[in-house]
């Protein structure tokens, strides 16, 4: 098993040999942290964090690794951060959370060197040294690696050439593809992913992608490792995986930044978090002082009213019934991506879809919407009637709508506006002859963004500058502008803030409580029991079962994910015909 190269820890410059460069001289004073009621605050004053209750130093913890000083970043008409002030002591895994939108991700591209210095005012210190990184190379010299929340990785190239690209293995002038090869097969060996170091990397899944950006972000030394959302597309192992790889890396002094929307990864991940709202810092708290409720509170500035909103609506009438549906995998004919699936939903229902990476979960959504598979085969009726749906244009008039699970690459067009991008599925019925109604193109956008409170700058603002959580109400609102029958939500709240999952939850409940008939698919098991009347589960292509949610829990749904059919005569689930 590969580990990162950390022969630099034992060097004079490493951290277990480290020096600071200003000794002899005065350490540059931390910024206070208070505490109030047991918990870690800060309180912004004049620029600066004024102590609350008893006051304790970082520096008192350790030695401080980076120091952010009154760090502010304005884009046109937005200010993103605003007079930020954090400490990352060596060696700890620090959290970084908030809502969408609050500056977490502007905070690491400063830190990687993506905005380069002087595009911000403020001071940033490394190891008790100012930097000014003018790109991301000047940063990767210091041992600075980021892995951002939207991949950036080259389609058309393979695992290995990904991996090392800008770095490549070379011996007299050539490179060496045997050495890169093996080094890329022993690294992803550290995360179990079992693919081919010469798989072209557009051939992989959204989770797999994301793994071999992590192996990318891990190849030669790093000193301090940024996790953006790490494992917004990794399964329960992969992220089991990634969660041993920290602590290794965390014990032979690797310090890390894990940002997430995931707090219960936090919690069992980090040794602080540190919460931004609205581009400031709110303040600082070891995990083993406070709670998910309070750093909720402190993300939204108000205490939750729990994760999942009461449920109004009521099943009626059977909206879409499948039946024997099956689908040969485009990639591969020889083999089935759905096999055999059976199911009935209803309108004022919410049917959830659950089951591990791969076990075709998205491949059902996306064949019932005309655009994957190979020769399917199987009856879809829509309210009574059989229906036959070869493309989305045919599912669009049918009445259906699909938030697809990759938002940024199949379900927006992030170089458009967002009234093109809102009104897109909508154009038949907002043109007057050959000719788009701007006027009224211009009416139904505002009337989505006002329902579906979505913050933007402007109605011909890209979609690619808004924040994540932003990004996903778009994609919901252009469906809901079809005024749907039946909307499909693959991933729904992937990516997204606690405050916005939220309100996507109650826009779910309200859909359905109006008679829509809702089919959500999420690998997220608690949102799946939460937000699910009854809960659907794939294994390897087919359907396991269907379970009630007064007898679903995680058990038996992961009994039926994991095992499949054989434990369909367990309890009161049912497979096939219901």
């Amino acid at each position: 098993m590969l580990r990162p190269d950390l022969r630099w820890l034992r060097s004079p410059r490493g951290v277990r040999g480290m020096r600071r460069a200003d000794e002899g001289r005065s350490a540059p004073k931390p910024h206070p942290i208070g505490r109030a009621n047991g918990k870690t605050i800060g309180r912004r004053s004049g620029g600066t964090r004024e102590a609350v209750g008893e006051a304790r130093s970082v520096g008192e913890m350790g030695s401080v690794l980076l120091d952010i000083r009154n760090v502010t970043k304005d884009f046109p008409g937005t200010r993103a951060l605003d007079d930020v002030c954090m400490q990352v002591i060596q060696g700890e895994i620090h959290g970084l959370c908030g809502e969408n939108g609050a500056g977490k991700s502007t905070l690491m591209k400063i830190l990687s060197g993506t905005h380069p210095c002087g595009s911000y005012e403020g001071e940033i210190l490394f190891d008790g040294e100012p930097i000014r990184f003018a790109g991301i190379r000047d940063s990767e010299a210091r041992g600075i690696r980021i892995i951002h929340q939207e991949m950036a990785l080259v389609k058309e190239m393979t695992v290995a050439e990904n991996i090392f690209l800008g770095a490549e293995k070379a011996r007299f002038g050539i490179i060496d593809q045997m050495r890169m090869y093996s080094e890329t097969r022993e690294l992803l060996g550290r995360f179990g992913l079992n693919v081919p170091g010469s798989a072209l990397v557009g051939t992989l899944g959204v989770g797999q992608q994301q793994m071999v950006e992590i192996a990318k972000a891990l190849r030669g030394h790093v000193r301090l490792l940024i996790l953006d959302e790490p494992t917004s597309a990794l399964n329960d192992a992969e992220v089991e995986n990634l969660m041993r790889t920290l602590r290794e890396l965390k014990a032979a002094g690797v310090t890390c930044i894990y940002i997430s929307h995931k707090l219960r990864e936090l919690f069992d991940i980090a040794d602080r978090i540190t919460v931004l709202r609205d581009g400031r810092c709110i303040g600082t708290s070891p995990t083993t002082e406070v709670t998910e409720d309070e750093i909720i509170a402190m993300m939204v500035g108000r205490a939750p009213t729990g994760r999942f909103p009461p449920k109004t609506r009521k099943a009626g009438k059977v909206m879409m019934s499948v039946r024997n549906w099956t689908v040969k995998d485009p990639e591969n004919r020889e083999l089935y991506a759905v096999r055999d699936v059976s199911f009935d939903v209803r309108a004022g229902e919410i049917l959830g879809i659950s089951g591990l990476m791969g076990s075709g979960r998205t491949e059902l959504l996306q064949s019932l919407f005309g655009e994957y598979g190979f020769q399917p085969s199987g009856e879809i009726e829509i309210e009574g009637k059989k229906s036959r749906i070869r493309s989305a244009r045919d599912a669009i008039a049918l009445g259906m709508g699909l938030v697809t699970e990759d938002r940024k690459n199949t379900g927006l067009i992030l170089m458009h506006s967002v009234t093109h991008n809102i009104t897109l599925p909508s154009l038949p019925n907002l043109c007057n002859g050959p000719v788009v109604d701007t006027v009224s193109e211009l009416a139904a956008t505002l009337e989505i963004i006002k329902e579906l409170s979505i913050k933007v700058p402007s109605v011909e603002s890209k979609v690619e500058t808004l924040s994540g959580g932003n990004q996903q109400k778009v994609s919901i609102g252009k469906w809901l502008m079809t005024k749907p029958r039946i909307l499909m939500l693959d991933e729904p709240t992937r990516g997204i803030d606690v405050g916005t999952k939220y309100q996507v939850y109650e826009l779910m409940d309200r859909l359905a409580a109006a008679g829509i008939a809702i089919i959500m698919a999420s690998s997220d098991l608690p949102e799946v029991l939460g937000m699910s009347d009854r809960v659907l589960v794939m294994h390897e292509g087919a359907m396991a079962g269907i379970v009630d949610s007064s007898e679903a829990n995680p058990e038996r749904i992961m009994s039926l994910a994991t095992i499949g059919k054989g434990m369909r005569n367990s309890g009161r689930c049912t497979a096939g015909k219901e």
